[in-house]
Order: C-alpha cells, then structure tokens, then sequence
C-alpha cells in the first residue's frame, strides 16, 4: 500500500526538478467531521481545505452546501448523501473521498452518473472490527456486562458456585454471515478459542482458504442459522442483505443462541430480535450498529441479556489513522491526475 511518505518523497522529487514544478491550483476539499489532528494538518498543508470545527455531523443543506463549491468532498457513514443531493452539486464536484469503508450511506451510481468519483478505505479496519466481533461474543456469553455492574455499585459479596454462570465457547458453532477480510478474521480468531467455525456467503471460498481457516461452508444460510450457537454479522448493507436476518430466519435459532452484529444495523430486523430477546427465543445479543443508526429500540436498552456498544468496531487510534491516510493518498493521488488506489466500482461491497 501507497504510505503517506511515498507522498512525501515525491513531493521532495517535485521541488529537485524545476521542470516538473508547473502552477496547479490547490483543490478545494470539505471535510464534513473532525478527524485526527495530524491528518487535518496535513490536509491543510496540501489542499484548500475547509475543517468542521465541530463534530457534529452536517446537516442536509449544509451538505449540500458544501458539494455545490468543493472539488472533493470528505464526508464519513453519518452523511447520507443521496441522488437528489448530487443533482444539486456543481460541477467542479469530482471525488467523494469517503473517511470509512463502508458506503452504503452514499448513492455511487447517482454519483458515478454525475462524474464524481467515490473512493473509500478499506482494508484498515479488519483487525479492530474482529476484535470487537470477539469482545462482544465473550461479553455476552460469560455476562461480563453484569459483572462489572456488580462490581461498580459495590454489591458484590464474594465468590459464590452459583453466580454469573455464563457458557463456555469452546466447541460452540459459530456461523459467520459474511466471509470477507472481516469475517476471515473473525474466523481465526474463533479457531483459535476453539470453537468450530461454519459460514455463509455469497460466493464460497478457494478450497485452501477454507482449509486454512478450518471453515465449513454452507450454501444454505437457513440451515446454517439453526446449527449455530454464536452468529456473527460480518456482512454489508446492501438491496440484497437488507433484513437478510428477519423475522422468520431469527425463529431458526436454537433459543440457546447468540447474534453479534459489529457490521450494519439494517442486516437485522431489530425489531423482530428484541421481540425474540424480550420472549427468551433467543438467548443474547451483541450489538455495535443499529438498524436506524443513533435510534437505537428502546426496549433493546431495557434487556438484560443485550450488550450494547456506540459503533466502536473500528475505534482504535491505528485504524482511524490509518483511514485518514488512505483519504490523503486517494486525493493526493486523484490531484495528480491519477485514480485513486481505492476506487469504488460498480458492485463492490465494503
């Protein structure tokens, strides 16, 4: 991968040949949320870039706004930026440099339709969301959760052979929905806590990749689903997944098992899951993303046996640095008259 100072050093190249010192007017770039300061300087340093001051997210009209006067748009998965909002951009818009992997939030078609380019950062955040993957199975599965309630109001009264009794994950199935860098990572880490891993994708896996993920694939997702133990989401939001996990494929779970999602929220009917929670037909859930983002079910809130996490899936300083410097190289790149290394095209997933 392209680094930062693969950047710099052609820059330095640039100043050593005055041939190749031509006037180029700096590119206009908004940046719709706060992102880590050395990546704000060094946008700054390279562009005409104008910084949101605050991290809230932008509003429809000041998105609008912004693509209506900027040459690249930096925007993030809280902006959703639809066909009509491009039908309003300027011309001079021609790259949406996303701050993210994910894309669903924007309409490429509409954008590509429009000549404006949409990259993203993939590749970045496999480990971290994995990890979070694995967190989430433990804490529900061993109730962390209610033994750190316990602890923090100061009831607890000592060890006792009967208490916070939670399930061993060991030799547990876990069927993972959605084997691509995630989901593999995912399922190394699964392996290695010894439970058996199963999976269900859109296209299976190279016979060696499985066996080198000890992986057992299944055409079927409803068969997959009720031998599972643990699920794990890993999948996009895509036409295709959406309540891909509805009413009546969550029925198929064993009342004794658990779904984590630390993918997209719309994968899952959330509504249908916290009936099935509420009801004991399911027995846990782990959850980093919401089917309505922010608007999280409120009954969810209530469950003692949910654990409930901000989107934190991607939250470590590596990733959201590195993120950023995939975002400069895309546009550095796109500036110099290239493509950016990390393209969406027409039916990618994230």
């Amino acid at each position: 991968m392209l680094r930062l100072g693969a950047v710099c050093q052609k820059e330095r190249t640039e100043k050593s040949d005055p041939s190749m010192n031509k006037p180029h007017k700096q590119l206009s770039v908004v940046v719709t949320r706060r992102l880590p300061e050395p990546i704000e300087r060094r946008l700054a340093e390279l562009f005409d870039v104008n910084l949101r001051e605050s991290d809230a997210p932008m509003t429809r009209d000041e998105l609008v706004s912004a693509m209506k006067t900027a040459d690249i748009l930096v925007p993030t998965i809280t902006d959703t930026i639809d066909a009509e909002m491009l039908a309003q951009a300027g011309d001079q818009l021609k790259l949406l440099a996303n701050y993210g992997a994910g894309i669903d939030h924007i309409n490429v078609d509409a954008a590509r339709a429009r000549g404006v380019l949409v990259s993203n950062t993939p590749g970045v955040l496999t480990e971290d969301t994995a990890d979070m993957t694995m967190a989430l199975i433990l804490a529900v599965t061993r109730r962390i959760p209610d033994g750190l309630a316990l602890m923090q109001t100061g009831q607890w009264e000592g060890w006792s052979p009967t208490a916070l009794m939670g399930g061993r994950i060991a030799g547990r199935n876990l069927g993972i929905l959605g084997m691509g860098r995630i989901g593999q990572a995912v399922a190394r880490r699964a392996s290695a806590f010894g439970m058996n891993v199963h999976y269900h994708n859109r296209h299976r896996l190279r016979t060696e990749t499985e066996a080198a993920l000890n992986a057992t694939y299944w055409d079927s997702l409803d068969q997959m689903v009720a031998r599972t133990d643990v699920l794990s989401v890993n999948c996009p939001h895509t036409p295709a997944t959406f309540h891909l996990m509805n009413a009546r494929r969550l029925k198929l779970m064993k009342e004794t098992a658990v779904i984590v999602n630390t993918s997209r929220g719309e994968v899952i009917d959330e509504n249908a899951l916290t009936r099935m929670l509420r009801s004991g037909e399911i027995s846990g859930a782990g959850l980093d993303v919401y089917e309505k983002g922010r608007e999280v079910n409120p009954r969810l809130r209530e469950l003692k046996n949910v654990v409930l996490l901000p989107h934190m899936g991607s939250a470590t300083v590596e990733a959201r640095m590195e993120m950023g410097e995939k975002v400069l190289i895309n546009i550095k790149t796109f500036d110099d008259g290239h493509r950016p290394p990390d393209l969406v095209l027409p039916g990618m997933d994230d």
